[in-house]
């Protein structure tokens, strides 16, 4: 186990020599059309055929000429497996918020395609669909975390001996998802307690994830506790807490991904497109190989930002708890700042290790780097070798259509950039 961490985090950190020119006329995000929904609340599904039965302990498959109920607490268990057929349409009640939980040793294999993605939505009509109607999708895996136990149970009003996550099997197959809508998720339990559209819990590095899109999260989005593995072709849209959070020492990659956030939905507590803390502070952690460490790659993180909401923007990205963090060739546009790191971070050395930034592009408001300790960290060292806006622009004028919702386009429009040296 040593050795896998000590491999994984040299690779995470590797440096990009060169810097590699923008293509304008790119279009970076083709891969998410033909599949994806950015107006859920105004399709017309079909109403559901077949309640899920909640508990699910011998395998089991979706066939995509019924449509579903998922009601209430759904679990897979017994190592069973669960298969989705592509196409299939799973209703979810918000009278009765459901969420499916995959138990440790069970998988769920939902494989869409481009033509027939597998979608999981409200079970209101269309216009009256809103975000938090049901629960989402919970994975528990065998893999490893980074508390003293080694093991965690997953929040949310589940039972207790089906909410366990944790273990040894860092290469486990927890899940295969491909070409999978989530909306309207994130059900609120009270006031301190919501759930997220898909949360993955100390999952193996087989574990598939791609192509899967989230939209109208009351929470977050996309959630890591622990694990490890490599993602691509995820896509938030305009969640209400962050888009990407990453916890509990997980250890992997995000390439190809998309954030589309509204100024003016976020949490009280404050929202990111990325938030990844390092450790639990309840647990603590054994070792810097401990950490969570994650590797970002071919970003788009975009707030809808313009002049008028600009007080109403926050940083992208929140790094706490020594989390370590690289991303490279990424656009950042529309917040205050690029990343705002929490008070474990008070040397320029901690900072240097950890933090990597390389080849992104960035409009923001203010500084790229909010810290308690300005004196101490350096804003332009951290940014060397990136690419900011001259002033900040809105959505519109920085990208060629942003904020069509049938088939939005992230191409940079040409500008002129001044260099960090």
């Amino acid at each position: 186990m040593k050795k896998l961490l000590n491999f994984l985090i040299p690779l995470l950190f590797v440096s990009i020599p060169i810097w590699s020119q923008i293509n304008y006329e790119q279009t970076p995000t083709k891969w998410m059309y033909g599949w994806t929904s950015f107006h859920p609340n105004l399709e017309r599904y079909l109403n559901s055929e077949k309640t899920i039965p909640s508990i699910i302990s011998a395998d089991m498959t979706l066939s995509s000429d019924t449509v579903y109920m998922l009601s209430s607490n759904v679990y897979v268990t017994n190592d069973a497996t669960l298969t989705i057929e592509p196409g299939t349409l799973i209703r979810c009640d918000h009278e009765h918020p459901a969420s499916l939980v995959v138990t440790r040793g069970a998988k769920l294999i939902a494989e869409g395609n481009k033509n027939a993605p597998i979608i999981f939505t409200s079970s209101k009509a269309a216009k009256e669909r809103s975000s938090g109607d049901w629960g989402g999708i919970v994975i528990l895996g065998n893999g490893r975390i980074n508390t003293a136990s080694g093991v965690s149970a997953v929040e949310g009003n589940f039972i207790p001996k089906y909410s366990l996550y944790g273990g040894n099997n860092t290469t486990e197959e927890s899940a295969i998802l491909k070409y999978i809508r989530i909306e309207f998720p994130g059900h609120k339990i009270n006031q301190s307690k919501e759930l997220n559209g898909l949360t993955l819990c100390g999952i193996g590095s087989n574990t598939i994830i791609e192509n899967v899109q989230i939209s109208y999260s009351s929470d977050d989005s996309f959630e890591w506790f622990g694990g490890t593995g490599n993602f691509t072709n995820l896509i938030s849209y305009k969640a209400k807490d962050d888009d990407f959070d990453i916890a509990n020492g997980f250890i992997g990659s995000l390439t190809e991904i998309v954030s589309i956030r509204h100024p003016f939905i976020s949490d009280t507590s404050g929202s990111y497109a990325i938030e990844i803390d390092g450790y639990n502070k309840e647990e603590g952690f054994s070792s810097e190989a401990a950490l969570s460490t994650l590797r970002v790659k071919n970003a788009m993180i975009v707030n809808l930002a313009d002049q008028e909401s600009i007080h109403f923007i926050h940083p992208a990205i929140s790094a706490k708890k020594l989390a370590r963090l690289s991303m490279e060739s990424s656009c950042i546009s529309g917040f205050s700042n690029g990343i705002r790191l929490d008070n474990s971070f008070k040397k320029q050395s901690q900072v240097d290790r950890n933090i990597r930034f390389s080849n992104n592009v960035f409009n923001i408001s203010e500084d790229g780097l909010k810290t308690k300790y300005p004196e101490a960290i350096s804003n332009s060292k951290m940014f060397k070798k990136n690419k900011f806006t001259k002033y900040f622009k809105d959505a519109k004028d920085m990208y060629t259509n942003p904020t069509d919702e049938d088939q939005p386009s992230f191409a940079l429009k040409k500008h002129q950039y001044k260099i960090v040296l």
